[in-house]
């Protein structure tokens, strides 16, 4: 099932189709959106995960790491319920 994320890049706001079967997560799907190199952080990433207890440090490295590169307010968009069902 298709999904779609909505972010902003470099102040700049955007939306994007995202699908599971493409990308692991929304963070990976903006990052090829604009052409951004994960490779160095999806390492590290990794190494946090394997020597902290809890996932809050993988998510705070997240929002940090995310934020340096230029993004913010990434969201998934909630679809509207259909008025006429």
């Amino acid at each position: 099932m298709a999904r779609r994320i909505t972010y902003k890049y470099k102040k700049k706001s955007k939306e994007i189709n995202f699908a599971y079967d493409v990308y692991h997560d929304m963070y990976e799907a903006v990052a090829a959106e604009e052409g951004v190199d994960l490779t160095n952080y999806l390492a590290m990433e990794q190494q946090i995960a394997m020597t902290s207890k809890g996932s809050a440090a993988v998510k705070d490295f997240r929002a940090k790491e995310f934020a340096r590169f230029g993004f913010s307010d990434i969201y998934f968009v909630k679809d509207e319920p259909d008025a006429e069902k």
